[in-house]
């Protein structure tokens, strides 16, 4: 990744951020009438008619217990390996900047750029954002796996084979064939290379025990953001969806978290989880309206201290 480029992307002029948050906010809403009318609008004023609005309320203490989990990950990914050095890294401000929708190229333009600003050369600012983005899915992925194998052991037809197999049977090869790669990553060279030397520092993170901080902070913030979704499930449901289901139909919806999608997923997101969740034997209709709640709280909340975090890592650069 370019790094002028990237410094290009986070200087921004406030009235380009807000016209960032506007087209963001279009397409979300955008895809919202999409999605309503492929659900049957009757069916989504019929759920939204009776909203039980108490749920929104841990929905938004998920979201803030999710991103201080994520915190605690982002500063140990930090610090292997480079602990003093990382210690002057700004991990609140990156956080609060990446998940917001001011950034084209994604939230991990951010991660390129704090790591880049502590004097990282350009080849670890790869590793340490590749490292980061293996972090993310190395609780959720094999959660999902173990949900999709006992799917299959009892023989469900809902999530379909389509979406079980693939869980049960990637995600173990996957991880089987990074372990093997890791071992030999000093024969490779390039990108390739990095990819394996991130996935060394994940494998720092899960077998020091001065750095298990980064696994349990990453647990606790798949932990809030599921709990999140679950409740705004829960206002537009009245019936507690089932966990396995629901753990299922996000993971499958976050095939490419919101860091990682340009804009912070807007439209993405609204558009791939509730099929993921209906995938799952959620109803749709009900799915839509949680979805978009979700992303009130996870996404749209959250703008300030990203508005703010985007400045402080601003000021931080002249």
């Amino acid at each position: 990744m370019d790094w002028m480029r990237v410094k290009t992307s986070i200087e921004r002029t406030r009235a380009e951020s807000a016209v960032f948050m506007a087209g963001s906010a279009a397409i979300a809403v955008g895809t919202l009438i999409a999605m309503a009318w492929v659900a049957g609008f009757h069916r989504v004023f019929h759920h939204l008619a009776e909203v039980n609005p108490i749920w929104f309320l841990v929905a938004f203490g998920a979201e803030i217990l999710s991103y201080f989990g994520y915190v605690l990950s982002y500063r140990e990914v930090a610090r292997v390996e480079d602990g003093e050095q990382m210690a002057r890294m700004d991990a609140a401000a990156a956080v609060a900047a990446g998940f917001g929708p001011f950034v084209a190229r994604g939230g991990f333009a951010i991660d390129v750029h704090a790591f880049r600003k502590v004097g990282l050369s350009d080849r670890d600012v790869r590793v340490r954002v590749m490292g980061l983005g293996a972090l993310e899915y190395a609780l959720l992925a094999p959660a999902a796996c173990v949900v999709a194998i006992q799917f299959l052991a009892q023989g469900s037809h809902k999530p379909s084979l389509g979406l079980t197999l693939p869980w049960a049977i990637a995600v173990p090869l996957g991880f089987a064939a990074a372990l093997i790669a890791v071992e030999k990553r000093d024969r490779f060279g390039g990108r390739l290379a990095d990819a394996l030397e991130s996935i060394y520092v994940l494998k720092c993170l899960f077998t020091r025990r001065k750095h298990m901080i980064g696994p349990l902070g990453t647990a606790v913030y798949w932990f809030g953001d599921i709990v999140a979704l679950w409740a705004c499930l829960q206002a537009f449901t009245h019936g507690s969806p089932n966990i396995s289901v629901l753990l299922l139909g996000y993971a499958t919806g976050y095939a490419l978290s919101r860091r990682t999608l340009p804009f912070g997923g807007a439209g993405a997101v609204e558009a791939l989880l509730p099929f993921a969740l209906s995938w799952c034997g959620i109803n749709l209709a009900a799915a839509v309206l949680a979805v978009f709640t979700y992303r009130v709280f996870n996404f749209w909340l959250p703008t300030l201290p990203a508005a703010l975090g985007l400045r402080r890592l601003q000021a931080s650069s002249t």
